[in-house]
């Protein structure tokens, strides 16, 4: 996988590095580490400058976002509604009430969900959907959206510039970080499911 990276990189320069990144946000699998210090790594070897990757990078990350934050905004509160009377849903305990109840707290509690998600593996793009379907305003999405991803792609293409051709020890030390977050939010998805189960289900 490196080598086409870096060959379509060398290839393409920033549109490269943007179209990627788009790409990595709505495909997670693909991995966003790679990309951003690998291309840290070539701004010491080719005509790229840190802060052109970094640009192109959070334009990328931003395109990748709206795709998916205008997917979620398709989901309004009544079509949840509709989709939480059917049988199934009511048996998992679901009412239809909790569609809307979902979309107030996001709206209330969801900007730092927008902007720290976008530091933290999978969630980093997932994040963009309930933001469409809780209607949080374009400006404030993009804005929210455009600050969280510049900082984690700031972060991933200095340090691949600072540790140069040992770039992959960072990526390395980044899939730990997303093994370990992954397993974190295994843990609480199965305590709140277990919590779930308790309060709507056995009841």
């Amino acid at each position: 996988m490196n080598a086409w990276i870096t060959e379509f990189i060398n290839q393409f320069g920033y549109f490269a590095i943007a179209l990627l990144i788009a790409l990595e946000n709505v495909f997670p699998p693909l991995p966003s580490e790679i990309i951003l210090t690998m291309s840290g790594f070539m701004t010491t070897t080719t005509s790229l400058s840190i802060i052109g990757v970094i640009i192109a990078a959070t334009i990328g990350s931003l395109i990748g976002a709206l795709i998916l934050y205008v997917l979620g905004r398709q989901l309004t509160v009544n079509r949840l509604e509709r989709l939480l009377g059917h049988r199934l849903f009511k048996l998992l305990g679901f009412h239809q009430d909790d569609a809307k109840k979902a979309v107030d707290w996001f709206n209330k509690h969801g900007a730092g969900g927008i902007l720290y998600g976008r530091c933290i593996p999978v969630i980093r793009s997932l994040i963009s959907i309930p933001a469409g379907i809780a209607q949080t305003s374009l400006g404030r999405f993009c804005l929210l959206t455009t600050i969280g991803s510049a900082i984690w792609n700031t972060l991933l293409v200095v340090l691949g510039a600072w540790v140069g051709q040992s770039w992959h020890k960072i990526v390395i030390i980044f899939n730990d970080y997303t093994t370990v977050a992954i397993i974190i939010m295994a843990i609480v998805c199965l305590y709140f499911a277990y919590r779930w189960y308790q309060k709507r289900i056995k009841k």
